[in-house]
């Protein structure tokens, strides 16, 4: 989860049209289009399956402390520290200790994915020092929210309660999930619209690619990815498929459109001076037409309440795909040349809608739910495997990335970082079966080892 920015001074919200022209200020021409990335990791005791706690030689702190050590500046909430910053990067904290990259958005997946390589290698150097490991997968396969320690971050205190009252797995999302997001610019409302609906519609083979949460509370729990169960029971308000993305006229009208639905969530909390207030579950619309607290909506409001939005795509200052578990580094450098092929292409966008369109909203979502049960042996409505449609949509990426000739020094074009994806996709194994292979060979440690990154 991103950093709270400074509320002081933003803008006061007069209506709806000022959060249209939030969006509309956030557009940006194609060659200025850059590529962001993120990467969750859960952080255990070098040697066993327990997670960290924060405090103590081999804490959560300690780790975000060894960036510091490493010239990052320390980020503190309430005198606790919580983020470690350099250059614009960004390493934070979720509420279970999983520790997120935040990485700089660049042009090319090239320069990507060398950060991603640097920001592992700090890792590893941490903890070989400190003596813990740190795991890339889409569920703490041990434990569960209440033995998990809960980070010291003040909006936890508020978000925890909140979302607990809303989905039996809302606090499993909070402490337990890991993921790896990519993030693109659009340049016009059109064009957000268009990727914002092929990006819903593609993500069930990208979780299927991607599933690797395949054991649950130390045991296997017959699925693919227990990650996707979780975001099925965390808050229907705020999760899942954006049905109106869908609907006829869509790209017409799409900030407006997207502006209506996160006016009618619940808020989670309102900042004012260093508090997080609880809203008493207040839409922004009532924010927004009554106040709360005494206080009227401001535009840092508006974006509080965008990073507590958590659909499948979610579109802040940019969109966001958020369908995929946290997996090795290397799939993750695959993620970023995936979308890019396909989103930062017109004509790939178009074949890719080719491939994806015509299901029914009840079928989409479905079709999510086969990719965290099956991985890629699920099926769409109609017979279709996911690992067939993963195929169909890396050609057309591959053709995307082809076509935007974005080179590496070597001469390279960013098609050779596809080639995880390609591997799984023609093996029709997603990272969950070599995570339970790793499992029943070897137990807790066996896994731990397999899902080892750093």
């Amino acid at each position: 989860m991103s950093l709270d920015k400074s509320a002081a001074g933003s803008p006061p919200v007069r209506g709806p049209g000022d959060l249209v022209a939030w969006f509309r200020e956030r557009e940006r021409p194609p060659a200025e289009w850059k590529v962001g990335l993120e990467h969750e990791k859960v952080a255990i005791e070098a040697g066993t399956v327990r997670p960290l706690a924060y405090e103590g030689p081999r804490g959560v702190e300690a780790v975000l402390r060894g960036f510091g050590r490493m010239g990052y500046q320390l980020v503190e909430d309430e005198g606790r520290v919580i983020a470690a910053q350099h250059r614009g990067l960004t390493v934070s904290i979720e509420p279970g200790g999983q520790i997120e990259l935040s990485g700089r958005p660049f042009q090319d997946v090239h320069v990507v994915a060398a950060e991603l390589d640097r920001h592992h290698a700090r890792c590893a150097a941490l903890a070989a020092e400190l003596g813990v490991e740190f795991l890339a997968t889409g569920y703490r396969p041990w434990g569960t929210p209440a033995t998990t320690p809960w980070m010291p971050k003040s909006r936890y205190r508020v978000m925890r309660p909140f979302l607990a009252a809303r989905g039996r797995l809302a606090e499993d999302m909070m402490a337990m999930t890991g993921s790896v997001q990519a993030s693109f610019d659009f340049g016009s409302e059109a064009d957000m619209a268009e990727k914002l609906r092929l990006a819903l519609a593609a993500q069930p083979a990208v979780t299927a690619l991607y599933a690797n949460s395949p054991v649950v509370g130390g045991r296997a729990w017959g699925g693919k990815s227990f990650r996707v169960q979780v975001w099925e029971e965390t808050d229907p308000a705020r999760c899942g498929l954006l049905p109106f993305a869908f609907e006829e006229g869509f790209a017409a009208s799409a900030y407006r459109r997207y502006v209506e639905w996160a006016l009618d969530v619940p808020m989670i909390f309102l900042r004012r001076r260093g508090d997080y207030l609880a809203t008493g579950g207040r839409t922004f619309r009532a924010f927004l037409a009554e106040g709360l607290h005494g206080e009227r909506p401001t535009l840092a409001d508006w974006e509080d309440h965008l990073s507590c939005l958590f659909p499948d795509v979610r579109v802040k200052g940019v969109v966001e795909l958020r369908g995929a578990d946290a997996c090795h580094p290397s799939m993750a450098k695959s993620l970023a040349a995936f979308w890019k092929g396909l989103l930062y292409d017109a004509p790939a966008r178009a074949a890719a809608w080719d491939e994806v369109k015509g299901l029914a909203l009840e079928e989409r979502r479905e079709l999510s739910r086969e990719a965290g049960r099956h991985g890629l042996a699920g099926r769409d409505a109609r017979g279709r495997l996911l690992r067939e449609l993963a195929e169909a949509l890396l050609r057309i990426s591959a053709e995307g990335l082809h076509r935007q000739n974005c080179c590496a020094a070597g001469g390279e074009d960013e098609r050779v970082w596809l080639a995880p994806l390609l591997e799984r996709a023609a093996s029709g194994r997603s990272p969950a079966d070599e995570a339970l292979e790793a499992f029943r060979a070897g137990g807790d440690r066996g896994l731990a080892r397999a899902l080892r990154c750093a």
